[in-house]
């Protein structure tokens, strides 16, 4: 009896970025920078959130697990891109490529849903703020972020299942700086067609969806919004939700155009650059949007750093 089709490829090439040699110790420094901040970032953000009790509170609790999935998913890609571009090898194992690729899918389908609940967060506290603390208590936020977590473990392993039971006979460049769905698909040696399906509905119902939802949740957040009578009570309500909707943008926008197009009409420049930015910038930018200009946090550093408090 004959054995199943097993792919003869035993390890894949990472092409990464196309920039001559020259360039090459700018772009490193570059992402090393970038990479150093946002563990700096998100680590000190989920530190403080854990140090200090008056961050104990459900929307710190959300941002808390947003910093280390940010954390999570450019550690799975980063690192290695940086080892791609310090050294002439730049080869990866046909198994470390489905792990890579199943992990970041994990951490960023659960981030996609975590927005969501982060908008749930939110219109409780504007539009139910005297109950806030009774409907938005631990045992609700915790089974929230279960749902976003087991959403992401079900949905990665069937886009990577889909994706890996392809035979791949050669070649074996992969045109971007990461085992990222789409660009290993392209080197597939059967018809991916049921793959496209697979991804744009499996897209439809981690990223599409949460998107809606929080379209609708902030249709009835604005709208509480215009009836608070002084300007200065609607400017702060507006304030603490520019900053999801500023994140769910750089994260959620980008990630829908990658994994909702046919992969006939991709583009590998352009799917780099926009996994740069919801791998890479939003992680970088999350912290510095959603935390690290907040009070309560700087006030939380401050004690914690031994500085006394911060100025009201």
């Amino acid at each position: 009896m004959q054995e199943p089709n097993q792919s003869s490829v035993t390890e894949f090439i990472l092409l990464g970025f196309s920039f001559n040699s020259r360039t090459t110790p700018l772009l490193f420094s570059a992402f090393l920078m970038t990479y150093l901040l946002i563990i700096l970032g998100n680590g000190l953000i989920t530190i403080l959130i854990c140090l200090n009790s008056h961050l104990h509170t459900p929307m710190y609790f959300f941002i808390g697990i947003l910093s280390m999935l940010d954390l999570g998913y450019t550690t799975t890609t980063v690192p290695q891109m940086l080892a791609h571009l310090a050294s002439q090898k730049k080869t990866i194992s046909f198994a470390s490529c489905v792990a890579q690729m199943y992990i970041f899918l994990v951490l960023g389908i659960t981030e996609s849903w975590l927005f969501a609940m982060m908008s749930i967060d939110r219109y409780v506290a504007i539009c139910h703020p005297l109950r806030y603390k009774v409907i938005m208590s631990p045992w609700l936020c915790g089974v929230m972020v279960t749902f976003c977590g087991l959403w992401g473990v079900i949905s990665a392993l069937i886009y990577t299942v889909f994706a890996m039971r392809l035979p791949y006979c050669g070649p074996n460049k992969i045109n971007h700086f990461f085992c990222e769905v789409p660009a290993v698909l392209k080197l597939a040696c059967a018809d991916t067609s049921v793959n496209d399906w697979v991804d744009f509905i499996l897209g439809f119902s981690v990223i599409l969806v949460p998107l809606s939802l929080i379209l609708v949740i902030y249709v009835h957040i604005f709208i509480a919004i215009l009836r608070i009578c002084s300007a200065q009570g609607r400017l702060k309500a507006f304030s603490t939700c520019a900053s999801h909707i500023t994140v769910v943008t750089v994260f959620c926008v980008p990630a829908m155009v990658m994994y909702m197009k046919p992969s006939s009409e991709a583009s590998s420049e352009d799917d780099k650059k926009l996994a740069l930015f919801y791998n890479v910038i939003s992680a970088f930018l999350n912290p510095i949007i959603y935390s690290l200009r907040n009070k309560d946090v700087k006030r939380a550093f401050l004690k914690v750093a031994g500085w006394g408090r911060a100025p009201e």
